[in-house]
């Protein structure tokens, strides 16, 4: 069977603007992927006529499937349909069912309707309607001159829903393939993308099913492994193969897969060992705990936080001696080792880590801008004190920071 091509493209000036990120896109390129259909290419146009027509067109020649998101809303600048009827010719009508589900829900609400809201329940006439369940307007999928075009609203919770309930169904009925292609993402901490791609280079340009595409995030690097086979069971056999081949050579960075996070692995660990943890945060001001506790089950392992912003709360809170604070400062490495075992004795934790540092504007006691001092103490068992110069803007440093004092804390937890 034919292998179907996918096309996507987001209507909204305010996604030229920057003011959102078309994550759209996205999400349903994972969606076709795991169904087995490519996507090839994706397009965002703004609200104008023309230029909407102009993409329409260019992506009915070459895409078999085009899905559409945005424009399908009562205001002016809502131009989709409009576009489309402009190179397809078809005839437009209410859908009186969505009309229906509209004026109920201006009832629901005890507001009057205004004429421009009948527009959302326009559809062109031949059309699979998917109804929309958790907003107005409907979305449709036609079929017209060799190509299905579907379109949704660009909200996302009403496209994910008719995405999932309506338009995968469809395809997969439609056009059933013969191929399915599943991915994973392997993620890394502790080194940088060019050199994971340096370390896997004979691998990578080998590369063939499945492929490897080595990506830099804000919290490490990720490798996503993409396989296509007949079966799930062929593909996950293919994904698993790439993933123990490329953990021989890198594995001492690897942490995770998929969307687990850097947070959510310590908090296991941290189970598994039965620890307790605190923080005495100076220049990250509390950043680590917070995305310590951002993960349900926190509260078994994780004891608080002192934030010692201020060189009077590391004395008179976290008990850092005035001796010391006067004879190496407050960015010091023996600063930092203070407060990471004051902190786990204040607050009853098996392992203190602590951040102290300066992120800018101007020197201090003697340091640049970017000197950060990170220590973990684990009672009556070890610890550790790293000095780091990081660049950057203020808000990078102390991103920067946490990010290695939770990788710091990985290593030592393995």
């Amino acid at each position: 069977m034919k292998q179907m091509n996918a096309e996507i493209i987001a209507v909204g000036t305010e996604l030229l603007l920057g003011q959102i990120a078309n994550t759209n896109a996205q999400w349903i390129s994972e969606q076709l992927a795991i169904n087995g259909i490519n996507v090839f290419y994706h397009g965002v146009v703004g609200d104008n006529l023309t230029r909407v027509k102009d993409m329409f067109e260019i992506a009915g020649e070459r895409s078999d499937v085009v899905i559409v998101t945005g424009g399908l809303g009562p205001t002016d600048d809502d131009l989709t349909r409009e576009a489309f009827q402009f190179i397809s010719g078809l005839k437009m009508i209410e859908h009186k069912p969505s009309m229906d589900y509209i004026e109920a829900y201006f009832n629901k609400i005890n507001s009057i309707m205004t004429p421009n809201n009948r527009k959302q329940a326009r559809v062109f006439e031949g059309a699979t309607v998917i109804n929309n369940t958790v907003g107005m307007a409907p979305g449709m999928i036609i079929h017209y001159n060799d190509t299905t075009w579907v379109f949704l609203p660009g909200v996302p919770r009403e496209m994910k829903s008719m995405m999932l309930d309506g338009v995968l169904p469809y395809l997969n009925k439609t056009f059933k393939q013969d191929e399915v292609i599943k991915s994973y993402v392997l993620r890394f901490i502790g080194i940088g993308e060019s050199q994971l791609e340096h370390e896997l280079k004979e691998i990578i340009n080998k590369q063939q099913n499945p492929t490897i595409a080595p990506l830099a995030q804000n919290n490490g690097v990720v490798i996503r492994l993409t396989a296509k086979a007949k079966s799930e069971e062929s593909a996950f056999q293919l994904l698993n193969q790439a993933r123990d081949t490329i953990l021989a050579i890198v594995g001492n960075y690897y942490y995770g897969t998929n969307e687990e996070t850097l947070e959510q692995v310590i908090i296991s660990k941290l189970k598994d060992k039965q620890l307790m943890i605190a923080s005495a945060e100076s220049l990250t001001g509390g950043k680590f705990i917070e995305k310590l506790i951002s993960v349900p089950g926190a509260s078994e392992v994780t004891r608080g936080s002192i934030v010692c912003y201020d060189t009077s709360v590391k004395r008179d809170v976290l008990k850092i001696s005035d001796e010391m604070l006067q004879s190496k400062g407050t960015i010091s490495s023996e600063c930092a080792l203070e407060m990471s075992k004051n902190v786990a004795t204040l607050l009853n934790a098996s392992i203190g880590i602590s951040f102290t540092g300066l992120a800018g504007p101007e020197p201090l006691e003697g340091k640049p801008v970017g000197t950060v001092y990170i220590s973990v103490y684990i009672k009556n068992t070890k610890h550790i004190v790293q000095k780091f110069e990081f660049s950057g803007t203020r808000d990078g440093i102390r991103h920067r920071a946490v990010l290695k004092g939770y990788e710091i804390l990985l290593n030592l937890l393995k």
